[in-house]
């Protein structure tokens, strides 16, 4: 087989958090999620079997799997064997590619930083304002002073590590982009070179609800305008502002939007997901990329873990279709995650 594929992500807690952020399709005010989870299944939380982790391992190993993502929905930290994936990863060789709220939970920063740093290539913190007006607007239920605390040390144990070991952790801010909080974003990046943060990484809103609608710079031109300006600012701080190095904080995904694209996704642009990466939920339903719970059950089924295994849906008809036909579908056309290679 030509594998190609070299991450995956495990859902391990989706219904686990500990905050509730407006855009979260779970765990913001405006979600009926854990409800209609409820009705459907007569559960109100998926975990992950703890059983299933070390088959995952071995199997990503055997495949050349490089990266292995604890759940990016929920709280990851939250996941009560989420210790495994830090003793596997140093076992395997396979690296965590991380994806917390910056809260921290149940452990001192030290004893988190002990865990993550020597076997992550990258920690991506959700972080959505520079003060803490906007980011508790968006991130409700967050304590702002202390993520900024607890991020300070986290990236002074890494550089710590870095200077013992050779090696590098990487660390990144996560944001979602929406017209509450990236008028800040200029400010996100004078903090991030002051941080000593490598990367700034983003998305634009899936509008999961119509309660935020408003809030998505895909709207209309006017927004659109509006956002590019952001952008412009956005790369002038970065050149302007560096870290203590001396070196830029990169930013990812902050780029100009068309106008058209409120309509569609320009034709040029790609899936980074397909052939690269696949996607195990909690129950053990495999999919294609981090498309909203309900929208990629459109793409198709991909089958089930344990029973379907990650080399059969890579080798499976089905999709090999999905990755050549994919700007097709009605789901892909519109997708917020497509890019520029």
């Amino acid at each position: 087989m030509n594998n190609k594929i070299w991450r995956i992500t495990l859902d391990t807690n989706p219904e686990d958090c500990n905050l509730k952020c407006i855009m979260c399709e779970e765990h913001s005010e405006f979600s009926n999620f854990k409800e209609k989870l409820f009705q459907k299944t007569g559960t109100r939380a998926r975990r992950m079997p703890k059983a299933w982790i070390k088959d995952i391992f071995t199997e990503a190993k055997e495949l050349g799997i490089k990266e292995i993502i604890p759940s990016t929905m929920g709280e990851p930290l939250m996941y009560k064997n989420i210790e495994d994936f830090f003793v596997l990863a140093k076992e395997t060789g396979i690296k965590i590619n991380l994806t917390t709220n910056g809260t921290f939970p149940k452990k001192k920063m030290e004893e988190w930083s002990k865990l993550i740093i020597p076997v992550t290539s990258d920690t991506k913190i959700s972080f959505n304002g520079s003060t803490e007006e906007t980011a508790t607007l968006v991130m409700k239920k967050i304590n702002y002073t202390e993520q900024i605390n607890k991020i300070k040390e986290f990236v002074t144990y890494r550089n710590e590590h870095f200077k013992k070991t050779g090696f590098y952790s990487r660390i990144t801010l996560q944001l979602t982009f929406m017209q509450n909080n990236m008028h800040e974003l200029s400010d996100i990046v004078k903090l991030s070179a002051a941080l000593d943060i490598d990367r700034i990484k983003g998305h634009h809103l899936w509008t999961h609800f119509k309660e935020i609608e408003h809030l998505n710079f895909k709207k209309d031109e006017s927004s659109m305008n509006k956002w590019n300006k952001i952008v412009d600012e956005a790369k002038d701080t970065a050149e302007k502002h560096r870290k203590p190095d001396g070196s830029k904080v990169l930013l990812d995904q902050i780029e100009y939007l068309k106008l058209s694209e409120n309509k569609e996704v320009p034709k040029e642009y790609n899936c980074p997901f397909l052939e690269k990466e696949l996607w195990i939920s909690a129950t053990g339903k495999i999919s294609p990329c981090c498309a909203p719970d309900e929208q990629r059950d459109s793409l198709g089924d991909f089958g089930n873990y344990p029973e379907t295994k990650i080399k059969d849906v890579l080798e499976s008809e089905k999709y090999k279709d999905l990755a050549k036909n994919y700007k097709n579908h009605s789901l892909c056309k519109k997708c917020v995650m497509r890019k520029k290679d």
